[in-house]
């Protein structure tokens, strides 16, 4: 397991309405790594230490603390989030890993911020609205966020559908991610914070994030080389379906990840492997 223990600096971007607290570790060409909702940038540190052997890696906690009340925040705007903070780190094209809702920003960035992006990799984004039963896909998803505005078991609906009735997600083993004590505070405590996001998530998020719309014509111009990843043990959940369903819209052949939607945290030394491989 390549697993680097190499020195993290940190830092913190004002953005509007927020600040993004991000981390930089490693040596080589950018790497921004954007993790799904309602995780921060905890979850993704083992995938994060492992890549450190041949990119400088990024992570960040996305839209957190907030400088106001809470509101609902659209795939646009955490787009435009990774576009400031890349401003901010230099202005070389970088290389762009999406995880979940984290590709749907990656998504929207290489769309409209095409020179900042070099290729991008995105790892099952929900694409409901790209699916033949969208409209069953978008009450299901609405019932949930009905359901949390009603104090009901929201979050286990909502893994439930969609999973496409799967089971829980897969949280990272702690055996295989750095040691706290060598991360800062921001870092260590991500994973663990990310937790207790999951009703901010349904009540601001889940649904602005699921109305999001790629803008295929974008993507397809070729101007950034879009690779899709799907999980081998994902089935024919959202995210699965709607990542097969990009890779056929956008021309491509989806690669196999380890694992389910969980596996780049679950499996971040296989799923690093891939990451390497796969990038020119």
């Amino acid at each position: 397991m390549n697993l680097v223990q190499a020195p993290i600096e940190t830092g913190t971007l004002e953005v509007p309405g927020a600040s993004l607290c991000y981390q930089v570790r490693g040596t080589g060409p950018l790497l921004l790594i954007i993790s799904g909702r309602p995780t921060d940038a905890g979850a993704l540190v083992g995938v994060a230490a492992c890549l450190a052997d041949r990119y400088t890696v990024v992570t960040y906690d996305r839209r957190g603390p907030l400088s106001g009340p809470p509101v609902d925040t659209d795939v646009a705007s955490a787009g435009d989030d990774a576009h400031r903070l890349l401003a901010a780190l230099g202005t070389d094209p970088s290389y762009v890993l999406g995880n979940s809702g984290g590709a749907l920003a990656g998504l929207h960035l290489a769309a409209h911020h095409p020179d900042q992006v070099r290729e991008l990799l995105v790892h099952e984004p929900p694409l409901p609205g790209l699916l033949p039963d969208r409209d069953r896909w978008r009450a299901a998803f609405q019932d949930v966020h009905d359901t949390r505005r009603t104090g009901g078991a929201a979050t286990g609906k909502c893994v439930g559908t969609a999973g496409g009735g799967g089971e829980p997600p897969v949280l990272p083993d702690p055996s295989v991610l750095p040691d706290p004590s060598v991360l800062p505070r921001a870092a260590a405590a991500g994973g663990v914070r990310g937790h207790g996001n999951p009703d901010y998530f349904l009540a601001h998020l889940l649904l602005p994030v699921l109305r999001f719309a790629a803008d295929i014509a974008a993507l397809r111009s070729g101007r950034v080389r879009v690779i899709v990843g799907v999980g081998t043990a994902s089935g024919d959940g959202v995210p699965a379906r709607s990542a097969r369903v990009l890779a056929e819209l956008l021309g491509v052949r989806p690669i196999e990840f380890p694992g389910d939607h969980q596996g780049l945290a679950a499996e971040p030394a296989a799923s690093a492997d891939v990451i390497r491989a796969v990038l020119r």
